[in-house]
């Protein structure tokens, strides 16, 4: 299955002033994380984030967090409930009937709110909170996608046990580059060449 950038949303776990020099090649990461966000404004993907206890562990990056849509602050390490709201709005609610409309079971029912199915998700620690987000979302029937160039642990192989265990489940391991063309589908998307100059 191809991403879909009119069927994606991406999450960005936890990348925190305070969390990021602890995490094993940070700085490739963040980078990778940036890039992530960077591409998704190009395409209209909307971009959420999570910080975990932020009076402990600080914001969001300065360099990521105005390319968030909203951040969303969490106390356990899953982020799946602060996010819920997010990734599926509540539907409009319906409208009673009056005099001079139809009775309630002839009304036509408001349409749905607009639903991405699918989770592009990536963070820290890989281990922790970005695993344990990854699999409540995917046990509430997201498709998520793990962009494992874009997640850390302060140790590799926390990080690596981590992937193991998300594959295992269910979730797809990608790449950020791999996302990126997949949202273009095409060199003749119009976002092409400021996406391919994003990945350079």
């Amino acid at each position: 299955m191809l991403l879909d950038a009119d069927d994606s949303q991406l999450v960005l776990i936890d990348y925190q002033g305070r969390l990021m020099p602890a995490i094993h090649d940070h700085a490739f990461v963040l980078a990778n994380a940036r890039c992530l966000a960077e591409m998704a404004k190009l395409v209209g993907v909307p971009v959420w984030a999570t910080e975990q206890n932020p009076d402990k562990l600080g914001p969001t990056d300065p360099s990521l967090a105005p390319l968030c849509d909203e951040i969303v602050s969490k106390m356990d390490f899953s982020g799946a409930q602060e996010l819920q709201p997010l990734l599926a709005p509540p539907a409009p609610a319906q409208r009673g009937g009056n005099a001079r409309s139809l009775p309630r079971h002839l009304q036509k029912p408001a349409a749905p709110a607009s639903e991405r199915s699918t989770v592009v998700i990536a963070g820290c620690e890989a281990h922790v909170c970005l695993m344990q987000t990854a699999l409540m979302l995917l046990e509430a029937e997201w498709d998520v996608c793990v962009v494992t160039d874009a997640c850390g642990s302060r140790t590799e192989r926390n990080r690596d046990a981590a992937y193991d265990r998300l594959a295992g489940a269910g979730c797809e391991l990608v790449t950020t580059e791999m996302v990126g063309f997949e949202w273009l589908r095409g060199c003749e998307h119009p976002e092409f060449r400021a996406l391919q100059a994003l990945v350079k």
